[in-house]
Parts: structure tokens; C-alpha cells; sequence
């Protein structure tokens, strides 16, 4: 049986830029960015006493109409104590997504054609540490009953399939900083092999919290020296790149089988047409140094994209800015592209500079970027990008500052996360060859 094609024919975001596509999107072509402090946002959570107090905060103001996230605008009555944070920014998305897909109200039998994938990295870090607090001060009777159900990372694609009906694949993948581009792989095989004709696939990710902050600043991972800047902090590709700087959000597509969505006169955004994915068997954070996990992903997803290398025109990078990680994801880029680097065929960069790190969100995130970006014949800009480091051997075109227009008939998105794990992700226009 020959695979079916799929395509994306719903948006749907949670991001530092904004509440909503329209408001993410256009705040990133802008230049602008959602790294704000987190003392400045958050006074008296103990934060203060942190070496890194920026993150990239989901606005909480403005409501749908501003961009800002409120919970009363988006989830039923009693959904914010049944649900952590990340299911919330989850369950926003979603909505987003069906709808824009005006796939909200499918008959029972479509229902059992549609299904959803949705990850997390961390879960809901908030409500361990504040029921492990209730349960030193006041025994088990303080232990909310609603502890486990928040907490499970399967509750995101659990309440989105439970408030939906939807009977098809409920599935939720939690592959640490990977876990976004492996659930819209994921989903778009179930579709490729049967499994479903409809799926809502995406992640969600709430981890600004003390403690997971803590965590990453004790692997000297989080960018230091720029709490009196945060928007100046995510740098990647730059010479003063010193770290990631964590965020928040939820992204979700739905993707679809090409004929039903064509049967339906469903609006395609792009093809999914290429998923990569590999260990790098190597080390619990650090990559190797040529990069070959990275381009196992890549060239897994190029051929299974089938499409020319001079077809892909754009690459939105993992790149942190981390100065190992960003260096090695060149290395690694340059190799698979090593025919296709000419500054005016392929524009990399990293939309990290604008939202920062989300973790197990990024990749659904940043696939919804490279979506827009083959729909919209632009690539968003590499932000903070002053001074490139060109003694590490960056030498592409990583669209400094300002967005480019060009035709991107095709698009890479690169995921990678602690454990080894990678994940490439390739999006076309639909009449790609």
C-alpha cells in the first residue's frame, strides 16, 4: 500500500510572542521579543535569589483580542483546578487548531478517524513541588486529590481527546527537549499508515518554576549576565552566545490525510513530507562533536521527503545558545547542506532568540514557524545576532535581526534533547516535487 501524503490544515500557538498565530507571528517577523523577568513578573516567588531571573513568559494580559493567555477565555468551568498549566496552554492551542481547521464538531463517525498526539518534556514540576510541601506540613489529608492526574504527562493529549470525543489514537511522547517534532512525526505516521485521518498533534510545556530553574543553572546551562536585559540574552550563532534561556507555550497542527482534507475543501498550510529521528548513543547532554546524530535526523527526514536538496530554502535551527550546541548543529548542518549553503539558496535560523528555549515544546513550536515560513515565502530573523561567531565556522546565512522574503518551497525544523535524542521534521508547498 502506497503511504498516504499529509498535510497541515490547522494552527494553533501559546508562545512568549503572543497568544494565537496572528500575534506570535507577526510580533516574530517584527523583530521583537517575549523574554521578559522573571522578578519583574513574578515578584516574591524566589526567583531573586537565582543567578538566570529571565525566561520567555507567555503574555498574561490583553486576553484573545491582545494576545495575552486567560484560562476563563479558553477552558470550562473548573478546568483550572482539574488541569496543570502545561495541559492549559495545551488545551488553548488545540482549540486554536481546530478551529482553524474548522474541525471542532466532526460527525461520530469522523471522530473515529481523528486522534491526538501531545507531549511534554517536564509535566507539571509546580504541582510536585507544592503537594510534596502540603504533604511535610499536613500529612496525606493535604495531598490534593487531583495530584496525580495534573501531574501525568499524557494529560495534555488525554483532556484534548476527552473534551473532543476523539476516539482515534490518543498517544503523548516525552522526549525531553525533542518531544514537540517526535509527536508531529508521530502523528503524521499514523496517518501515512492507516491509523487515522485526522490528527491534532503538537506539546505543551509550564516550566517556570524555582526549582527547574535551579536545576539547569546548576548545568551551567542557562544564559547568565543579562537579567537587567533579558531580550538581549538569546543569541545563537553570536560570539557572545552564553547559554538558553527557558520559556514557556504550546503549539499544535492539525495535520490530515491529503484527500480528505482535499475532500472537505480544507485551507492547506503544507505538507508534512519528510520525519527523521536518531540517538546520538554518545552522552546525557553534550552531542558528539561533528554532529552526527543531528544529521542522521536530517538526512533520515530529507529522504524520506524525497524532495531535492535545493528545494529546502530554509532551516529553523534547535540552535539555544548554548556555545557547544549551536556549534556542533552548524557542523552538522554544513554537512547534510554541504551543496546547498550559498547565502542566496538557504537561509538557517533560530526563533529561539525571540521566545527563548521551551523545552518540550520547541520543536511543535518551531514547526508551526517553518510551516508559516513555506506558506508565507519568509524566513523569521535570528534576533540579538550583533557579531557572528565566525572563528567557530559560522558562515551561513542565519537572517540577522531582520526577516527575509525569498521562496521557500520547503523547510527543515531540527529538534534535540538530554538523552540523545534528535528529531528532523521537513514541510513543503503542496505541489513540491
Amino acid at each position: 500500500m502506497a503511504a498516504r501524503r499529509v498535510v497541515v490544515t490547522g494552527l494553533g500557538i501559546v508562545s512568549p510572542l503572543g497568544v494565537g498565530i496572528q500575534h506570535s507571528w507577526q510580533n516574530l517577523l517584527a523583530g521583537k521579543s517575549g523574554i521578559r523577568s522573571l522578578v519583574s513578573e513574578f515578584p516574591g516567588m524566589g526567583y531573586e535569589s537565582l543567578p538566570s531571573q529571565i525566561a520567555g513568559i507567555v503574555p498574561r494580559t490583553g486576553g484573545i483580542a491582545g494576545g495575552g493567555f486567560d484560562a476563563s477565555e479558553w477552558l470550562e468551568a473548573g478546568d483550572s483546578k482539574r488541569m496543570a498549566t502545561f495541559t492549559q496552554y495545551a488545551m488553548c492551542a488545540a482549540r486554536q487548531a481546530l478551529n482553524d481547521a474548522e474541525w471542532a464538531a466532526p460527525s461520530d463517525e469522523q471522530r473515529e478517524r481523528t486522534g491526538v498526539c501531545f507531549g511534554t518534556g517536564i509535566g507539571s514540576l509546580d504541582d510536585i513541588t507544592a503537594n510534596y510541601a502540603q504533604f511535610q506540613a499536613g500529612g496525606l489529608r493535604k495531598v490534593s486529590p487531583m495530584f496525580v492526574p495534573r501531574i501525568l504527562c499524557n494529560m495534555a493529549a488525554g483532556n484534548i481527546s476527552i473534551r473532543y470525543g476523539f476516539y482515534g489514537p490518543n498517544h503523548a511522547v516525552s522526549t525531553a527537549c525533542t518531544t514537540g517534532a517526535h509527536a508531529i512525526g508521530d502523528a503524521m505516521r499514523f496517518i501515512r499508515f492507516g491509523d487515522a485521518d485526522v490528527m491534532l498533534a503538537g506539546a505543551a510545556e509550564a516550566p517556570l518554576q524555582p526549582l527547574s530553574l535551579a536545576g539547569f543553572s546548576r548545568i551551567k546551562a542557562l544564559a547568565l549576565g543579562f537579567n537587567d536585559r533579558p531580550e538581549a540574552a538569546s543569541r545563537p550563532f553570536d560570539k557572545d552566545r552564553a547559554g538558553f534561556v527557558i520559556g514557556e507555550g504550546a503549539a499544535a497542527l492539525v495535520l490530515e490525510e491529503l484527500e480528505h482534507a482535499k475532500q472537505r475543501g480544507a485551507h492547506i498550510y503544507a505538507e508534512v513530507r519528510g520525519y527523521g529521528l536518531s540517538g546520538d548513543g554518545f552522552h546525557i547532554t553534550a552531542p558528539p562533536a561533528d554532529g552526527a546524530g543531528a544529521q542522521r535526523a536530517m538526512r533520515r527526514a530529507l529522504q524520506t521527503a524525497q524532495i531535492s536538496l535545493a528545494d529546502v530554502a530554509y532551516v529553523n535551527a534547535h540552535a539555544t545558545s548554548t556555545p557547544l550546541g549551536d556549534e556542533v548543529e552548524n557542523c552538522a548542518i554544513k554537512s547534510v547542506f554541504a551543496s546547498n549553503t550559498r547565502h542566496d539558496t538557504l537561509a538557517v535560523s533560530s526563533t529561539k532568540s525571540a521566545t527563548g528555549h521551551l523545552l518540550g515544546a520547541a520543536g511543535a513550536v518551531e514547526a508551526v514557524f517553518s510551516v508559516l515560513a513555506v506558506a508565507h515565502d519568509v524566513a523569521p530573523p535570528t534576533l540579538n545576532l550583533d557579531t557572528i561567531d565566525t572563528s567557530a565556522g559560522f558562515d551561513l546565512n542565519y537572517v540577522p535581526h531582520t526577516a527575509q522574503e525569498r521562496t521557500i518551497n520547503a523547510a527543515l525544523t531540527n529538534s534535540f534533547g538530554f538523552g540523545g535524542t534528535n528529531a528532523a521534521l521537513v514541510f513543503s508547498k503542496l505541489e513540491c516535487k
